[in-house]
């Protein structure tokens, strides 16, 4: 228990939930995610690369349609076991110890790039440095996908924002810059690639609606369930899920999928 317990202290907010088994860690649930991923389109001659999988919810939808190649991208050595039960049954796909803003990898080498809830937990400089890495693995014509925390609404003033961010920041103890609809547009623009499509969801990442929606009713209980078996784990969800509440008027969750010229 005491080790449970230092984790829960120490670890960010995401992984404390995918400690307990919540596998959709995403701020518009597995419904925005489907929609991004139907937007993007993967198919069978798709060379895709995804930063930061997580828990493999996301690559279970990616490698469905079986394509020529799937690379993770993931800086965090003890990787989610669920993820890894994913990829196992892929041979064509593989991971790789990288960071998203540095993954050494070749100029051209995707058809698509996906990333999310990844970029809201970087400075700007860093979410620029991520974004300019996936344009330059994309063949011309890829598609880049992403779903991150938005901000509401779209004219949020700027003394909000940062109040908004500094909330989210204690309560998930991890850096968190959600922007604007427009300012995630601009901001992948800015790498030279053209944003095709967008869509928006409610952040309801810890209501009792979304879990069951996301993680089904018996995954749902199981988490519940694990969650009141480890008091330091309840107590710093609820704080979580206070602070998701109390600034609810100002957070959504987008989706954006943009594409190389």
């Amino acid at each position: 228990m005491s080790d449970q317990t230092d984790d829960v202290k120490r670890l960010q907010g995401h992984w404390v939930l995918a400690k307990l088994g919540k596998r959709v860690l995403r701020p518009g649930g597995i419904e925005l995610t489907r929609r991004l991923v139907d937007a993007a389109a993967p198919g069978p001659s798709d060379r895709i690369v995804e930063f930061g999988p997580g828990t493999g919810r996301t690559a279970e939808l990616l490698l469905a349609p079986g394509p020529a190649s799937y690379l993770g991208v993931d800086p965090n050595q003890n990787v989610a076991s669920q993820l890894l039960s994913v990829l196992k049954n892929s041979p064509q796909a593989r991971l790789i110890d990288a960071s998203a803003a540095e993954t050494g990898l070749p100029d051209g080498d995707a058809t698509l790039v996906r990333g999310e809830a990844m970029l809201t937990m970087q400075p700007e400089h860093t979410k620029r440095k991520i974004i300019a890495e996936a344009a330059r693995l994309l063949a011309p014509g890829g598609r880049y996908a992403v779903h991150e925390l938005s901000l509401t609404p779209d004219d949020c003033p700027d003394e909000v924002a940062t109040e908004v961010s500094h909330a989210l920041s204690r309560g998930i103890k991890v850096g968190t810059r959600p922007l604007t609809a427009p300012d995630w547009a601009a901001l992948i623009e800015e790498a030279g690639l053209v944003v095709e499509w967008s869509s928006t969801n409610p952040m309801r990442l810890l209501e009792p609606s979304r879990l069951i929606a996301d993680e089904g009713l018996f995954g749902a209980a199981r988490f519940a369930f694990n969650v009141a078996r480890h008091p330091q784990a309840r107590a710093r969800i609820l704080t979580m899920r206070a602070t998701f509440r109390a600034h609810a008027d100002h957070l959504a969750a987008i989706a954006l999928v943009a594409r190389k010229p």
